[in-house]
């Protein structure tokens, strides 16, 4: 596995070092040792499969606070998404920056995201599959959320919106809300 740090602390695009002989490839995709020689959480709580019908569809920004923050292995398996992440960390440098990154079934990319980091994606095909590696239970009590199209947050989504939850589309707007409670 390769680890390159993108410029949010604790965040890692994560590719993979496959190896290849006549029959195809072999790769891992996850390994406790690896994640944890970089400062990052090997715990994992629930794993998540997601599947979109439509491109355009946008799924997101959440996070859960204290005492249930989790971390997050994003991979597409089909299609292909933009991911987003937000640093929702109050004492953070990077505090309410964000960063996207294509993942696709071709480039088998994954999203590492670090605790109380928001996170959505919008999917750029049809038939889109998403599978999350959690490292804590989801907690209704603790979950938050950002609106993908909070100005504060200027993130810029590559597609129109064609699909959204009623609840990711009503999230309040940051001048709104105290982060973290």
């Amino acid at each position: 596995m390769k680890f390159s740090e993108t410029k949010l602390k604790g965040a890692y695009i994560i590719d993979l070092e496959p190896r290849q002989d006549e029959r195809g490839f072999f790769a891992r995709t996850f390994c406790a040792n690896e994640l944890e020689t970089h400062g990052l959480k090997p715990v994992v709580a629930q794993c998540n499969l997601s599947f979109n019908y439509q491109k355009g569809t946008l799924r997101g920004m959440h996070y859960q606070t204290l005492p249930a923050t989790e971390t997050k292995l994003i991979r597409c398996t089909q299609g292909a998404i933009y991911d987003v992440i937000v640093d929702m960390r109050p004492e953070s440098f990077t505090f309410l920056q964000h960063i996207g990154v294509m993942l696709t079934a071709e480039n088998r990319r994954s999203l590492y995201v670090p605790e109380m980091f928001a996170h959505g994606y919008q999917t750029l095909t049809d038939e889109a599959e998403v599978i999350y590696q959690v490292g804590e239970f989801y907690t209704p009590g603790c979950e938050r959320g950002l609106r993908y199209d909070d100005p504060l947050l200027g993130i810029k989504w590559p597609l129109s919106v064609s699909k959204i939850s009623a609840k990711d589309a009503t999230w309040p707007l940051l001048q709104k809300i105290t982060v973290g409670v």
